[in-house]
């Protein structure tokens, strides 16, 4: 089987760097869905083999590499069973929870706080792997370098884009000193020729236009421009009840406040995957007496089965609301996929606002922008608002990810 029924011209060049380039820190990073973990994985193979062979040389029975991801979740996803998957192998973690390949001991390591480098402290290693990088922190980023320290030890990054101001884009994707050794490629989804036309179509047409395109399709490290949800279209999304459909799953959307409006959001979905806004139940200044009184109104009309997805900022309201026979539970409030998430259902048309509940609603969505400096949407103040599309975004994302909703990634 020749390289080219293997690996995409992209693959290949990197490939190619890999085995003649003189490096320290080789960083992949670019598109969803571009072939870079792929890629990694098998350079990480490579790696294994090298190192084997590095640690005979020097006497070392025993040489440690570090694994390092998000959580140990993502470690297993991205790269123990899509290798094991490929190679036809089998790699189960020892008491310690570590993996074995090769005669090398490969630790895991976890970057998304600096508890994660507990199990990495005081080691020695022969080199790391750590996948999407652009999430670690820092702090852990920089100790899994600092723990590379053995002659020979190289490191190898995988990432989708963030902000060009991020750290791992200014101070190492971005370094001009050669001493640094890094080498960095950029992934677009059209480097992956293995993916079909009606799916890189698809994914295009489908992701939501500026800043999720500009990452997640050309790979390209870039902050937001403007409004967030810049596919809402008010001539075609905002509706009369009557064009609702009747058969709809509803659920509720929470985010509490009193100083800040509270809204309880009423959503419903068709069987087509449709979402509709159908009702905004939002005060200011309410104790939480009356947003029991709402809750069971809504269930008196929708159901003792009907889920409220609730800001988890407020426990003690979503105790109260559970000790009164509601069906609340903790929304995942991840920002920037249930951002994705509302904003893909308005790039294909699944986005409906039902006219009575969309005065508020239309207020916040023209004022909803980025912030260049953070990459996330703007923080409230005294005169802008979000908590209705808070509410909405914790009730859609919840659901659709409980449901199977990934975003591009």
């Amino acid at each position: 089987m020749g390289l080219d029924q293997i690996l995409t011209h992209k693959q290949k060049q990197v490939l190619h760097s890999y085995l003649h380039d003189d490096w320290k820190i080789m960083i992949l990073s670019g598109a969803f869905r571009a072939g870079k973990t792929v890629m990694n994985n098998y350079i990480f193979v490579m790696e294994l083999k090298r190192i084997a062979k590095l640690a005979k040389s020097r006497k070392d029975p025993h040489p440690q590499y570090i694994l390092a991801g998000y959580s140990s979740n993502s470690i297993y996803t991205n790269v123990i069973s899509a290798i094991e998957s490929y190679f036809g192998i089998t790699m189960k973690t020892d008491r310690h929870g570590h993996y074995h390949l090769f005669g090398v001991d490969i630790v895991p390591s976890y970057t998304g706080s600096i508890r994660g480098v507990g199990s990495i402290r005081g080691m020695t290693s022969y080199g790391a792997y750590i996948n999407e990088a652009s999430l670690a922190t820092h702090d852990v980023f920089q100790e899994i370098l600092q723990r590379c320290s053995i002659e020979g030890a190289r490191i190898i990054c995988d990432t989708n884009p963030d902000i060009p101001t991020h750290w791992l884009k200014t101070d190492y994707i971005d370094n001009p000193d050669p001493k640094a050794r890094i080498k960095s490629f950029t992934f677009t989804i059209d480097d992956n020729t293995f993916l079909s036309k009606d799916y890189v179509e698809s994914i295009k047409a489908a992701t939501p236009k500026g800043m999720f395109y500009d990452r997640g399709i050309l790979g390209q490290w870039v902050t937001g421009d403007g409004i967030v949800y810049r596919d809402f279209d008010k001539d075609k999304m905002v509706i009369s009840r009557e064009q609702v459909p009747d058969d709809l799953e509803y659920y509720v959307g929470i985010d509490w406040g009193y100083e800040h409006p509270n809204p309880i959001i009423l959503l419903g979905d068709d069987k087509n995957g449709n979402t509709y806004v159908l009702a905004d139940y939002t005060q200011k200044h309410k104790f939480i007496d009356y947003w029991i009184r709402i809750a069971k109104n809504l269930q008196a009309s929708f159901g003792r089965n009907l889920i409220f997805y609730a800001d988890s900022a407020r426990p003690d309201n979503v105790n109260e609301f559970q000790a009164n026979g509601i069906n609340c539970i903790n929304a995942n409030k991840n920002i920037m996929p249930g951002i994705e998430c509302v904003a893909r259902k308005m790039r294909i048309g699944q986005f409906y606002v039902v006219d009575t509940a969309a005065s508020g609603l239309l207020e916040e969505i023209y004022q909803y922008a980025w912030d260049d400096k953070t990459g996330l949407p703007l923080k409230e103040n005294d005169v802008r608002h979000n908590d209705r599309l808070d509410a909405i975004r914790y009730a859609i994302y919840s659901r659709n990810k409980k449901g199977g909703f990934v975003p591009w990634n």
